[in-house]
């Protein structure tokens, strides 16, 4: 049977004051009122059954995706106990499936993405996952066609294409995978055509990706091998809690994709966005005439341009004269402020912040 895996574990912290630590960029009312992670939700209903769609997320995140997804089984909200990146992630979502459905297929998409139009995307998922239904040995992760010469993304080199009568999108073999290149060699990449973007978006057999980690990360899949034994039973929780923690934090790329010799790409071309800072957001929303991104319910700027002004509260005023280049942030208890040039510098700020004591900003 196919299903779905959402990837949302992560914090956000570059999208703070708005992100905590109790609450996950994930579920951020940025987007129209809608928050990501029930946009990728609804991108995903069309093709699974709600009961094979599940959600993987930290121990705290629990209750804010149970209350932003309430049409879930408690059951398919998966808790991983600590941070250990994707490949234990992943590996998690691997073992549980694997133990109800050992022919299990899942794709697996990340919850902090926005992809449109839609279509696309679900169109390929249906292709991977006709295409590894027949290759079972095969691994696909989809590729984005780049639309500029990015320097803080990865890269994936496709080589061949791959026949597959069932697929209306073209699948090819993954050449090698390439680290965030600096900016003459990404304008390399882009100019010859032969790179995609990296997207972090995967489709294959459950028991084929733990096999996977069991040749090449076998330290790790005698501890996933402890929690697929032990789920759903008394010990589950135990087990989980201690096997988990002694995973090595490493990510399936490193671990498992760039070693693999059955990995394969398909292609996406659409307009697609990993929302990680709030200068992404210039991306996705509109800007006004002098060039400004405005999440605001209500706001007054005099002779602002280029700037960021962001609030979750519709009924918040935020006012500006003569900004330029300026990233505003309010939210209840905080408010942020800074160039924008100078905006990837935050996770400095918030250990500055954890290290004077005012942790419960954060």
């Amino acid at each position: 049977m196919n299903y779905a895996i959402i990837m949302a574990g992560g914090t956000g912290k570059r999208l703070w004051p708005l992100s905590r630590k109790q609450r996950p960029k994930q579920v951020l009312r940025l987007l129209d009122g809608q928050t990501l992670l029930r946009s990728c939700f609804d991108r995903l209903s069309p093709m699974f059954d709600t009961r094979n769609i599940l959600v993987l997320t930290n121990t705290k995140y629990v209750d804010v995706v149970r209350e932003e997804l309430p049409e879930l089984p408690a059951a398919n909200i998966i808790a991983e106990p600590c941070v250990r990146d994707t490949a234990g992630a992943i590996g998690l979502a691997a073992a549980v499936l694997e133990r109800y459905d050992p022919k299990a297929t899942m794709a697996v998409v990340t919850a902090d993405q926005i992809v449109e139009p839609a279509h696309v995307l679900q169109n390929a998922i249906k292709d991977g996952l006709a295409f590894v239904n027949e290759k079972e040995e095969n691994l696909i992760t989809f590729g984005i066609k780049p639309t500029f010469a990015s320097t803080q993304l990865g890269y994936i080199k496709y080589s061949e294409e791959i026949g597959c009568k069932a697929c209306r999108d073209k699948i090819f073999k993954v050449d090698s995978f390439r680290e965030k290149p600096d900016s003459k060699t990404a304008e390399k990449y882009v100019q010859s055509g032969d790179y995609l973007w990296n997207s972090g978006m995967f489709v294959w057999k459950a028991k084929t990706i733990l096999g996977c980690l069991e040749q090449f990360l076998p330290e790790a899949f005698e501890q996933l091998e402890k929690i697929r034994q032990t789920w759903d039973t008394p010990y589950q929780h135990a087990v989980l809690e201690e096997c988990f923690a002694d995973l090595p934090r490493i990510s399936i790329d490193f671990a498992v994709m760039e070693k693999s010799k059955d990995t394969c790409t398909i292609k996406l071309d659409c307009r697609w966005l990993d929302v990680g800072a709030f200068t992404a957001l210039a991306d996705v929303v509109e800007t006004d005439n002098d060039n400004n991104v405005i999440i605001a319910g209500e706001n007054q700027l005099l002779d602002c341009k280029n700037s960021i002004i962001v609030t979750e509260d519709r009924n918040h005023l935020i006012a500006g004269i003569g900004l330029d280049n300026v990233v505003v942030v309010h939210s209840p208890d905080a408010t942020f402020v800074c160039d924008v040039n100078q905006a990837q510098r935050i996770k400095e700020l918030l250990e500055i912040i954890e290290k004077s004591g005012q942790d419960k900003f954060l």
